[in-house]
């Protein structure tokens, strides 16, 4: 059982709880309106009075921004993951245990997209839909469920065969039944422990889109989006273009290492998507 005792699980859960409890909390943290912007204050070094991080080049203060821009990058990172978790739970459990059509029909859709490359099929499903948080939680959906279906297929089908599913058939049981009392209790905790090692990727797959100008659309603050506000800094000011993926890495490594723990903890060896 995993438990957050564990010094290592706990270090990981507090480093993943962090940016999460920074964006709930970011009015009363945040020093600044977001969007106000002094163009007499534009680009100023970190350590200014009154901006602790600098500002950017339209004088807002990167501290507010950085603050306010967690949650809808959180939110796309968090999101789609768990939308993924459910769905390719389900597509998983259902191709593994019903007929062979069905299950061989699912996994070719799945291998369909699994064929292309992460980072290129959210840019296409993004670009077919009008940018906005919803549009790359979409998109991100579809790029991680995949993944996640293939997870809980290889469970389903290790324990299908298992002596206390045919017990539960010959006396009786349902297919809900089994799926609900038996099966699902087995592979929810992988595909939750898996899914919970997406979530950096996905948190870096948002931020590409919104680099890109696919995402979250300005002038919301979103890290990505300012990650490209700040690009025609970067060789002026090259640490105020940098802080943006500074956060955009630290968050999402701290993501990986709380699923990379609980994955070891429950003993799990399945590999990441691409």
């Amino acid at each position: 059982m995993v438990t957050i005792r564990h010094p290592r699980t706990a270090l990981a859960a507090t480093a993943a709880l962090l940016p999460v409890l920074l964006a709930l909390a970011a009015p009363l943290l945040a020093p600044a309106d977001p969007d106000a912007g002094h163009l007499a204050d534009r680009l100023l070094d970190p350590g200014a009075p009154g901006h602790p991080l600098g500002t950017d080049g339209q004088g807002r203060d990167l501290l507010s921004r950085l603050l306010w821009a967690a949650r809808p990058s959180l939110t796309a990172g968090l999101l789609p993951v768990a939308v993924a978790a459910l769905a390719g739970a389900l597509i998983g459990i259902t191709a593994a245990l019903t007929g062979r059509a069905t299950e061989q029909a699912l996994l070719r859709t799945l291998d369909v997209l699994y064929a292309f490359p992460g980072v290129l099929l959210a840019i296409a499903v993004a670009t077919l839909l009008t940018p906005g948080l919803g549009a790359t939680v979409l998109a991100l959906s579809v790029v991680l469920t995949p993944a996640v279906a293939r997870v809980a297929f290889t469970e389903t089908r290790r324990i299908r065969t298992a002596e206390y599913l045919e017990a539960a058939t010959v006396s009786g049981a349902t297919r809900t039944t089994l799926v609900l009392r038996q099966v699902l209790p087995v592979v929810a905790p992988v595909v939750l422990v898996y899914a919970s090692s997406l979530v950096g990727l996905a948190i870096v797959y948002a931020a590409g889109l919104s680099f890109l100008g696919l995402g979250v659309p300005p002038p919301t603050p979103e890290w990505g989006a300012m990650l490209d506000e700040l690009r025609p800094a970067l060789f002026t000011h090259p640490w105020l273009a940098a802080l943006p993926a500074l956060v955009i890495l630290a968050v999402s490594v701290a993501f990986n290492a709380l699923g990379e723990t609980l994955r070891g903890r429950l003993g799990e060896g399945t590999e990441a998507p691409r």
